[in-house]
Formats: C-alpha cells, sequence, structure tokens
C-alpha cells in the first residue's frame, strides 16, 4: 500500500504552477478540466462543510493580511494562539461564532482594538 500524502498550502508562500502546467491547463476546455476532474479519485466533490470552512479561511485570511501581520503577530497582537490561527487560514478548524465577531471588528475597526486592548 502506498503513502499518503496531504498538502496544505501556506498563504505566505503560494505555489506557482510552472509555464508548462498553464499551457496544458489553458489548453483543455471547460469539458475536458471537469471529465478529469470527475475521474481522479483523490478529487472528492465539496461538501457544504468545505464550502463554509474554506469561505471561513478566506476570511481570516483577508482580516490578517489587512493589518499587515505575520500569523504568529497577528496571533500575539490579538490573543488567539498561532496554531489556531493557522488552523483557521488553512481550514482545519472553523473559529466560534464570537470569534469571527472579533475578526470583523479587528477588520472594520482596528484602531478601536488597539485603544481597548491597551486598556488592559
Amino acid at each position: 500500500m502506498g503513502k499518503t500524502f496531504v498538502y496544505t498550502p501556506d498563504s505566505d508562500n503560494p505555489v506557482t504552477p510552472s509555464e508548462t502546467d498553464c499551457t496544458l491547463l489553458n489548453g483543455l476546455s471547460d469539458e475536458a478540466l471537469e471529465a478529469a476532474a470527475a475521474a481522479d479519485p483523490d478529487n472528492l466533490p465539496a461538501t457544504r462543510t468545505m464550502e463554509t470552512r474554506a469561505r471561513i479561511a478566506h476570511v481570516v485570511r483577508r482580516v490578517r493580511a489587512g493589518t499587515g501581520l505575520s500569523q504568529s503577530r497577528f496571533a500575539a497582537r490579538y490573543g488567539f494562539s498561532v496554531g489556531a490561527v493557522r488552523d483557521w487560514e488553512q481550514g482545519r478548524r472553523t473559529p466560534e461564532a464570537s470569534t469571527l465577531c472579533y475578526l470583523r471588528v479587528i477588520e472594520r475597526e482596528p484602531q478601536a482594538v488597539e485603544r481597548a486592548l491597551a486598556m488592559v
């Protein structure tokens, strides 16, 4: 039996497809791409849970990127663990509703959060 490898993309160092890969993919029709995806046993259809996690992961990455901070600095500044931020951004975990609200405030009113945290 072969080994199973799990690839987790690093949002700070995205992989760029090679020119050859781009040429091959751009040369395929939408139908051919869909047929290839459907024939790939490792390419299971996305579930609603997967879609939700991907959407939330995008939100977390967007909020953090908007601050200009690395994952570790973002976590330290706003009271998260680095592992939680990493897992949220990679879709392995989903933040609780209260955390999503906090992230929304960080995104929309960062100065207010800074003032509030400075009081602690």
